[in-house]
């Protein structure tokens, strides 16, 4: 099988560690991976603020990239559902590769490569479900649906983890507010769901706020800074550097800490659990 990485732009100039995390799974999964280093953007930010022309143009670069592959992988469930749902309209041609788009934790968990975790990670973890990967991807099933049950292949991966606890959560699937440009022009919405979703985390007693979207971490991320007044905010790492930690060997954060990763408090010790 040919998998083509595709690290999204907010990963590559955000959060490139995450993009690392991905790479090294995949590879572990027994995968030969290439990039999709000439794609700069699945046209997203252009698609939420209305530019439709711009987002087509971006996008249809992706697929033309992207054409030969077998699978495509994205550590991003918003931008993955942006390609499986507008590339087929922006170009009719690349349908076939529009369906061959996957978000990482689903083709970890259906490709089923993915070794066991060598350690554990002894931690509460509260895991924000991405509206794209849930209500478009369909990973999981919407608690406004009648639909059968469908589990989540993030929180399948990660109930896996030795001494991890995913937490419970009173509205486990309630948007965080993002929304990209609806976030800069819906500020104080945006902001008060964002802080509605950090509430809810905080009584179900999360360590830490995990998602397989940074996009919604950052948010949510900002939002906890802000309001932390001097003290230590809830960290937020993407679904895909807690499997990095668990799957690849204890020490994988620290390893791969940049000026761009947001330590964990040593109160939390990501070593725990380490066999």
């Amino acid at each position: 099988m040919s998998v083509a990485l595709f690290v999204p732009c907010y990963v590559d100039q955000l959060r490139p560690r995450i993009g690392l995390a991905a790479l090294d799974l995949l590879r572990a999964a027994g995968h030969a991976v290439e990039f999709l280093d000439q794609a700069v953007c699945c046209g997203q930010p252009c698609l939420t603020a209305g530019e439709d022309g711009r987002a087509a143009a971006l996008g249809r670069r992706v697929g033309e990239l992207a054409a030969g592959f077998d699978t495509i992988v994205m550590p991003s469930g918003s931008c993955a559902a942006t390609l499986r749902n507008h590339l087929p309209r922006w170009s009719p041609a690349s349908a076939g590769t529009a369906e061959r788009v996957m978000e990482l934790t689903d083709f970890l968990e259906v490709d089923g490569r993915l070794p066991p975790p060598r350690n554990g990670f002894a931690h509460r973890v509260g895991l924000h479900a991405s509206c794209h990967a849930l209500r478009e991807l369909r990973q999981g099933t919407p608690s406004e649906t009648r639909e059968p049950p469908r589990e989540d292949p993030a929180a399948a991966l990660l109930r896996r983890i030795p001494g991890l606890t995913l937490v419970d959560l009173t509205r486990r699937d309630e948007c965080c507010g993002f929304g990209g440009v609806f976030s800069i022009e819906e500020q104080a919405v945006s902001s008060r769901m964002g802080r509605d979703r950090l509430a809810d985390h905080r009584r179900g007693g999360a360590d830490l706020i995990a998602s397989t979207d940074v996009s919604c971490l950052l948010h949510l991320e900002g939002l906890a800074r802000h309001d932390a007044l001097g003290a230590v905010p809830p960290p937020v790492l993407h679904v895909a550097e807690i499997l990095a930690e668990a799957h690849l060997g204890a020490g994988w954060l620290d390893r791969h800490a940049d000026e761009t990763s947001v330590p964990l408090p040593s109160t939390l010790g990501v070593r725990d659990g380490a066999r």
